[in-house]
């Protein structure tokens, strides 16, 4: 029996990593995880979902004509026997929006005093993120996108004064 040559081994793996980084890539192009998916659908949420996976939802407010990102996590990371979601809101931008020091201490104390929810840096963006148990049904899922979505709002309406950048 004959062996393939190196260069067909080498088109037969490229074929393969090929095959499946397009399934990983269509699945989540088709709508990510499905049980966020369906408690959304269940709510009557309009969402996108995002490369990463994660489902994207943008809340009007139309009284004082602004939008809010929120996004909820395409995926669940387990801590303890929980397996947890995160629900997350950009509210600025580091550098752009000139956080420092005291910020970083004020944000920190308001972390403190918030039931639910607190403020991350990812990169150059501050995000409000809640983090909650995935066996939530859709009705607490919107609630903690509500929050999400209000909180990171008023802080960068605190941040950036009128601009509507996230």
């Amino acid at each position: 029996m004959p062996y393939p040559s190196n260069r067909g081994l080498w088109v037969c793996a490229a074929f393969s990593l090929l095959t499946l980084a397009t399934a990983f890539s269509a699945a989540a192009q088709d709508g990510g995880d499905a049980s966020v998916k369906s408690r959304l659908e269940a709510r009557g949420i309009k969402y996108t979902v995002d490369g990463d996976g994660d489902f994207k939802v943008t809340y009007s407010y139309d009284k004082e004509n602004r939008t809010q990102l929120v996004f909820v996590s395409g995926k669940t990371e387990s801590v303890g026997g929980f397996k947890i979601r995160e629900v997350f809101s950009p509210a600025a931008r580091v550098e752009k929006d000139g956080i420092n020091g005291a910020k970083a201490l004020e944000l920190l104390g308001e972390s403190r005093r918030n039931k639910v929810g607190s403020w991350e840096l990812q990169g150059d963006v501050l995000y409000f993120v809640i983090k909650l148990p995935d066996s939530m049904d859709g009705a607490q899922l919107e609630s903690a996108m509500d929050i999400a979505a209000q909180t990171a709002d008023d802080m960068e309406l605190d941040i950036s004064g009128d601009r509507d950048d996230l």
